[in-house]
């Protein structure tokens, strides 16, 4: 795949970047911490003042890279050539980074800084957003690094691998991420101008990708790997195809189904998939049953975890304010009648780890944690399949020891009769998770001190709860399970993560 400048002038750009310390470290002792968390924000008055063009002393190369690219501003021919230098200027417009505006150059693309899960700092190449080039966007846009793309860079699974695939890899920041763990990367995408860009990204950094172009999987038909990840254009609509980035011409949630079942035919023995997903709320309709039914057949444990949801009318305009485009409301009613027609009352948004088994019973979890203070990160993920697969090696969770887990919260509400407070709700709060727990399962949790096995625990509890001690066992077991699915209670034996 041809990039966007030969490989000899992508050497010559990456010396300048270099040159110039167009790096997370540079541009913020260039700038100053404060204006680089403004940036973040959107607010480029730090920036612009810290880069003031008309300050002599702020003419030097690093500046005028940062006003260029990331604040979008148009800067005079001749100091554009000389922070460029050695790559020379006419090539930066043949090949697009810069072009001509009023009466100096401003950038044509996206030349960020993204510092990855090892702590590398890459350059990532994408079109110009919203933000600095209003729309609408042209319908081949390559997305640079929103807030999808580092969500799915901090729930991947960031373990060793032999071989990676990035399905959908766009500008390629999901393939930068995983070179820092895979010895061989594959990216696919749809789009010819996404994998111009991602190639280019790849060179730049001085690595080397396999980039194919095709839909989904369709590129690497017959091949296996170890790790698949994705950010796929999930948007949910009647099947058009408007923005390549977000469109895949499926209907509903079509393509993220296609996406679960392809896991079986793309994993190798105990691969992992992970891709971001949108779903459908059906009227009448169970939502959870209806993505579980996505991996029926794959052979793949996996844990479904839905952490937004919205309503089609925010849905709507979200999406169309995204790709900058000026209002029209008769294509909105369009796009909100068919959610009508379906029968869909609300899209979830979230994220699919499937983890290749083979067993003849997978295990299959959903878990919906709007309510969780942040989303999950690959640590957190990579601990459930390892409590998951401790719990599927010992069926009798109550012949096991265990402890608490540090850090557990327990809120309670109350109300006043006058006389005495009478606890109405305790919530239990750990990491991820926050559940309704009754005098029974806190008592559960308050013996786990490693020392005896839960059934010896449950015959003391049976006499103080005044319950026969095989009801009360019966009783413990599921929520024994749930409280180590979550992290609540470690095993003593045979560790498994908190």
């Amino acid at each position: 795949m041809n990039p966007l400048l030969p490989p000899d002038d992508l050497l010559r750009l990456r010396e300048a970047l270099s040159a110039a310390d167009y790096t997370r470290t540079g541009i913020a002792a260039r700038i100053g911490p404060e204006a680089v968390a403004a940036v973040k924000r959107g607010d480029l008055r730090g920036l612009l003042r810290a880069t003031n063009p008309l300050d002599p002393r702020d003419r030097d190369p690093l500046a005028t890279l940062i006003r260029l690219f990331l604040a979008g501003t148009t800067e005079p021919a001749e100091t554009v050539a000389r922070a460029l230098a050695p790559l020379s200027l006419e090539a930066a417009v043949t090949a697009g980074l810069v072009e001509a505006y009023g009466d100096g150059l401003h950038a044509a693309v996206d030349l960020d800084v993204y510092t990855g899960h090892t702590g590398r700092d890459y350059w990532i190449l994408s079109d110009v957003d919203v933000d600095t080039r209003p729309g609408p966007l042209r319908s081949d846009h390559v997305l640079g690094v929103g807030n999808a793309a580092t969500t799915l860079a901090q729930a991947t699974v960031r373990h060793p691998v032999g071989s990676a695939l990035d399905i959908g890899t766009g500008c390629g920041v999901q393939a930068l991420e995983l070179s820092g763990h895979a010895t061989t990367v594959t990216a696919t995408d749809v789009s010819e101008r996404a994998l111009r860009f991602a190639a280019t990204t790849s060179i730049l950094n001085g690595l080397s990708w396999e980039l194919l172009a095709g839909d989904l999987d369709a590129p690497v038909a017959g091949r296996r790997f170890d790790l698949v990840v994705s950010n796929p254009p999930f948007v949910i609509g009647p099947g058009t195809t408007r923005y390549t980035y977000r469109d895949s011409g499926r209907a509903g949630d079509a393509v993220c189904a296609e996406l679960a079942a392809a896991a079986g035919r793309l994993l190798a023995e105990g691969g992992t998939m992970q891709f971001l997903a949108n779903w459908v709320h059906v009227r009448g309709e169970d939502w959870a049953e209806r993505v579980t039914g996505w991996v029926a057949g794959t052979g793949c444990d996996a844990w479904i975890v839905q952490r937004e949801l919205s309503d089609p009318t925010e849905y709507v305009d979200l999406w169309m304010r995204d790709a900058g485009e000026t209002a029209d409301p008769a294509r909105a009613r369009a796009w909100l009648d068919w959610f009508d027609a379906q029968r869909i009352e609300a899209i979830g948004y979230g994220l699919v780890t499937l983890r290749r088994h083979d067993r003849q019973d997978p295990i299959v979890r959903v878990s919906d944690l709007r309510a969780a203070p942040r989303p999950p990160t690959g640590a957190d993920i990579t601990a459930w399949f390892e409590r998951q697969e401790w719990l599927a090696g010992h069926r009798d969770p109550l012949a096991a020891r265990y402890t608490r887990a540090p850090g557990l919260r327990l809120t309670q509400h109350a109300t006043h009769d006058g006389s005495e407070w009478t606890v109405d709700t305790q919530v239990l709060h750990h990491d991820l998770w926050s559940q309704e727990v009754d005098p029974v399962t806190l008592a559960l949790i308050d013996g786990a001190d490693g020392t005896v096995p839960m059934r010896e625990q449950i015959a003391v509890l049976a006499a103080a709860f005044d319950t026969p001690e095989p009801t009360l066992a019966a009783m413990a077991a599921p929520i024994v399970t749930q409280l180590v699915e979550r992290g609540v209670l470690i095993p003593v034996s045979g560790r498994t993560p908190s």
